[in-house]
């Protein structure tokens, strides 16, 4: 474990090896799932405000969620976070002409619509941060539908926490991505 002010940062962060395949997984963390992404207050209060300016670039199904239920739903174990639809697909999910399922958030900041990226945990994915009341953890979050991204990570023999270098620096801010890097490149080369 390394441990960085109050972030205990899981070693996998490190060791593991993880970058995403659209072209095999065609998406699908944006589709598995029990629930929508989890979200901070901060982040429910933004997708509220930018809703409007983003709603061109949803799904039919993912609009008529959203205006049946909310901007944000909320979830026993996560709390805040985004609506589905049919207990499936994210509600902000657009899709593709090859069927690769992608972010209408993130499509709507790249064309500078909106200056949200899109939900931090979807950036940040596949680690997963649990708040406690002294520490956050800072997890390596395994799930079935990576397995073409961590199949493509060694290949590429690119690390989590490297692979996920914009998404942290953007939570965590750049000093704590350094030392990081420094420690990870220190025990393991």
């Amino acid at each position: 474990m390394i441990i960085i002010d109050d972030k205990y940062i899981s070693d996998e962060v490190i060791e593991e090896q993880f970058v995403c395949n659209l072209s095999a997984c065609k998406g699908a963390c944006c589709v598995a799932g029990d629930c929508g992404a989890p979200l901070d207050k901060t982040e429910v209060k933004i997708l509220k405000k930018i809703y409007p300016k983003i709603k061109s670039y949803l799904r039919e199904d993912g609009i008529k969620e959203i205006e049946h239920t909310g901007t944000n739903t909320t979830d026993d174990e996560y709390g805040y976070v985004t609506p589905i639809v049919n207990k499936g697909i994210c509600a902000y999910a657009t899709i593709d002409d090859h069927g690769i399922v992608g972010c209408g958030i993130e499509k709507a900041y790249n064309d500078g619509v909106v200056d949200f990226k899109k939900p931090i945990s979807c950036h940040l994915y596949p680690i997963r941060i649990k708040k406690y009341e002294t520490f956050e953890a800072v997890n390596y979050d395994r799930w079935e539908v990576c397995k073409p991204a961590c199949k493509n990570g060694k290949t590429l023999q690119v690390p989590v926490y490297r692979f996920l270098k914009d998404a942290l620096i953007r939570k965590y801010g750049t000093e704590f991505y350094e030392v990081l890097d420094n420690i990870a490149r220190k025990e393991h080369g």
